[in-house]
């Protein structure tokens, strides 16, 4: 299956945390930093997600969110530390390619933010996403 998603990382489920309906899935990606995803309790037994599966966490590059400096006193929990690969300038939007410890991560936005932020290759940012915004495949 191919997906319009691009940010599609790699990595190993390390807990699974149920809840009443949703369920809270960690996962160690492949370069050593952690994301948590939010999902349905009905997804992790469909996809039949345990400690030690492999999957690959989604997020589309619209939620994706760029900080240049500390992040502090935010309910976000993936916060990924990374640098700026590129910066590919529209009228009013940007894409701006992020390298990771074990991947790369695009996100989707403004011009004014691009400007605002200084963003050029060699930045160090943090990327930032609501663990809502993350899906899992399985592998």
């Amino acid at each position: 299956m191919s997906l319009s998603i691009r940010n599609q990382i790699p990595g190993t489920v390390t807990a699974v945390t149920p809840g009443e309906a949703m369920a809270t899935v960690k996962v160690r990606l492949d370069g050593g930093q952690y994301v948590t995803a939010a999902i349905t309790l009905d997804a992790v037994k469909e996809l039949g997600l345990a400690t030690g599966s492999a999957v690959q966490a989604l997020v589309k590059a619209t939620e994706v969110a760029l900080a240049t400096g500390p992040v502090e006193g935010l309910s976000i929990r993936n916060r990924l530390a990374g640098t700026v690969r590129g910066v590919t300038s529209g009228a009013a939007m940007a894409s701006v390619r992020v390298s990771v410890e074990g991947g790369e991560l695009t996100a989707a936005i403004t011009e004014d933010a691009v400007a605002e932020l200084g963003l050029a290759e060699g930045t160090a940012v943090t990327a930032l996403f609501k663990s809502t915004e993350v899906s899992l495949a399985t592998v």
